[in-house]
């Protein structure tokens, strides 16, 4: 079993002797602006996905959905989302990562825009669905691009490429209540749907899918899958990712909603608070992943560490009630809720080799998400059931526990 994950670490380690040279002979700075368009398509990807949990609060009375319903809408997409992910990802290495890309922006955009017309909780969860679907193939897209066009410094690209979840988050919370309060919430998801398209219009215009001069990536096989799918290591860090996820999106599923029913805190004030959590992910993410390259040899002690960090400042935060508590901690707590996901989408890559890096990604995004599904709706009923906000973040917690669990038995000692 660990024979061909070997095989395929072994061919990323080729990949980064030949190719290296046609990446960086094609333009440094041409791989940048590609960077910046996938990173720029990811993150309204995010703000898409996460714009209602900015507004659940007040906009779910109007709907007539009650408090353990406020998260449905989030595990309706996170299901077509999962869903989405392995076939996504393994049509990413067939077509490309452009066309891949292009071909989830667009009707990602057209959702999102049908979705201010909501009127009943059935409908919603139908076209959430609908926009995970959609959504499901774009990380494993920009994996894929990263992974032709970046090579010694991929660390770095996946930190810089990650920022986007985070800086969504500060730029949704800081935002869409707003929007929703002076134009309200269907405008809104009408205006991110129209930015969403013309994302994908600048996706199709300016990615390339490999530097010109480097032969072709060859098509992934059904032997390649099976191989991924056969790897200890993949394994793992999916468990790993799904369990930092599981807590990473349900705090952004449910951190405002649980701080202005349980403290009577104003949206808008929840929102600035929860922007904080996406600024210090912001900082945390780069830094982390720049790390990983220096350090290459420690990844998984880096991952296992920010985790373990993750699950302590769940525990501490849920032990606040002051607006300005929440303001100081929120920072900390968004740089391990966010600072591990470089560290193990660089791992997955590495293991996963150039030809096969759309369908690890998106193989292992699928569990990694599967988390992401779930949660929102187990704390709802938590919270339901307790009223307790130091409950409802200590359920959260049990995720990153379970990462450092699955970490600790990676094959590899953590370097020192």
């Amino acid at each position: 079993m660990e024979t061909s994950l070997s095989m395929m670490e072994e061919t990323t380690q080729a990949d980064l002797v030949h190719a290296a040279p046609a990446a960086q002979a094609e333009g440094s700075y041409y791989r940048w602006v590609l960077l910046a368009v996938v990173w720029a398509a990811f993150l309204m990807s995010y703000v898409d996905r996460i714009a209602w949990s900015s507004v659940a609060a007040p906009v779910g009375h109007s709907l007539g959905l009650s408090v353990s319903m406020l998260g449905a809408f989030v595990t309706a997409f996170y299901v077509g989302y999962v869903l989405a992910n392995i076939a996504g990802g393994i049509m990413t290495d067939v077509l490309g990562g452009r066309a891949m890309l292009t071909l989830a922006l667009v009707p990602l955009g057209v959702f999102t825009f049908s979705f201010g017309f909501t009127q009943t909780l059935w409908a919603g969860m139908v076209i959430q669905f609908a926009m995970g679907m959609a959504a499901g193939a774009d990380y494993s897209a920009g994996m894929k691009i990263i992974a032709a066009w970046f090579r010694k410094d991929r660390g770095r690209a996946m930190g810089l490429y990650t920022t986007a979840t985070s800086l969504a988050v500060v730029l949704t919370n800081a935002t869409v209540p707003t929007l929703s309060e002076w134009f309200g919430w269907p405008n809104a998801f009408r205006l991110l749907g129209g930015i969403t398209l013309a994302c994908a219009l600048a996706a199709w215009t300016v990615l390339r899918d490999a530097p010109s001069g480097e032969p072709p990536l060859a098509r992934i096989k059904a032997a390649d899958v099976l191989a991924l799918l056969k790897s200890r290591s993949l394994v793992l860090l999916a468990i790993a990712g799904g369990g930092g996820l599981w807590a990473t999106v349900g705090f952004g599923a449910w951190g405002n909603a649980l701080m202005t029913k349980q403290y009577g805190i104003s949206p808008v004030a929840a929102g600035s608070i929860v922007a904080c959590f996406g600024i210090g992910a912001v900082i945390a993410k780069p830094v982390l992943g720049w790390l990983s390259d220096v350090y290459n040899g420690a990844r998984k002690t880096i991952s296992i560490l920010c985790l373990a960090a993750f699950a302590v400042m769940l525990f501490v935060f849920g032990q606040c009630f002051t607006v300005t508590q929440f303001y100081l901690l929120a920072p900390l707590l968004g740089a391990v809720a966010f600072g591990y996901t470089p560290v193990l989408m660089a791992q997955v890559s590495d293991a996963s080799g150039r030809n096969s890096a759309g369908a690890g990604a998106g193989l292992t995004n699928a569990i990694w998400q599967s988390g992401s599904a779930v949660s929102p709706l187990v704390v709802g009923y938590f919270y339901q059931q307790t009223h307790s906000f130091s409950i409802a973040l200590l359920t959260l917690a049990v995720g990153p526990v379970v990462g450092v669990a699955a970490l600790l038995f990676l094959p590899g000692r953590p370097s020192k």
